[in-house]
């Protein structure tokens, strides 16, 4: 057990809720950006968050939103006082984290092979303790640390895989703001996800299988073609159909 987990065990849930949180964002707009630098390389931190029932990978990677926009790594690093090889270490976090969100929400003790597999040859100091960090920490049930980077390494063309279908997808389409995806599958579902966050927004559930689906110019109506014959034409709003 770690120094953040060993604090946080005496204290109340709410306690807990809110540290893990706000503890970030608040340091980050108190202008301590050295201890929101602190707490995102904290392995004991990232685990806790992640485990948290209220939580999960998804919030703890919004923590790093700070380094989503490379173009303004300078200016970012000037204003809030981290260096350029911080903010590529919150970067290479944030990415790996994206990489490994469809393990690690089906079993968050597949955290440690997640990072294992996909760290080990970044040469950043914060990172190596991380996993070394990884390595020493305890767990319910035995892991496997592989020796080597054996998983898709962040910084690479692969940016996230979404799961949640339970058959093949035969129909894929983007919102024309990027910032959604839809597709159809084998399984009769066709479901509208969140591009930024990885988040299953909503499904549709038709009397077959989703053969074809299309995003209107206007992005609020999308058309999906099933198996059967029929065609429907779905109202996308903030996400729901």
């Amino acid at each position: 057990m770690g120094n953040i987990a060993t604090k946080l065990a005496a204290k109340p849930a709410e306690f807990k809720s809110l540290f893990l949180g706000q503890f970030p964002e608040q340091h980050l707009k108190a202008g301590n950006s050295d201890k929101y630098y602190q707490t995102l390389t904290d392995f004991d931190f990232i685990s806790l968050k992640i485990e948290y029932p209220k939580f999960g990978i998804e919030a703890l990677t919004r923590d790093y939103l700070l380094v989503k926009e490379p173009e303004k790594l300078e200016n970012l690093a000037h204003d809030k006082q981290l260096t350029l090889e911080q903010i590529k270490t919150l970067k290479i976090i944030q990415q790996t984290l994206e990489l490994s969100s469809h393990v690690v929400n089906q079993d968050s003790n597949q955290l440690v092979g997640q990072l294992w597999g996909r760290l080990q040859s970044c040469q950043q100091r914060d990172i190596q303790q991380i996993l070394a960090d990884a390595a020493q920490s305890k767990s319910k049930i035995p892991r496997l640390c592989p020796i080597t980077a054996s998983l898709t390494t962040p910084g690479g063309n692969l940016l996230r895989t979404l799961t949640g279908h339970n058959s093949y997808v035969q129909a894929v389409a983007i919102t024309p703001d990027g910032k959604k995806a839809v597709s159809g599958s084998n399984d009769d579902t066709l479901k509208v996800w969140d591009l930024e966050t990885g988040k299953e927004l909503s499904t549709f559930i038709g009397e077959s299988s989703i053969f074809c689906c299309a995003v209107s110019p206007n992005g609020l109506t999308i058309v999906v073609g099933e198996q059967s014959g029929r065609l429907h034409f779905l109202r996308l709003e903030g996400g729901d159909i």
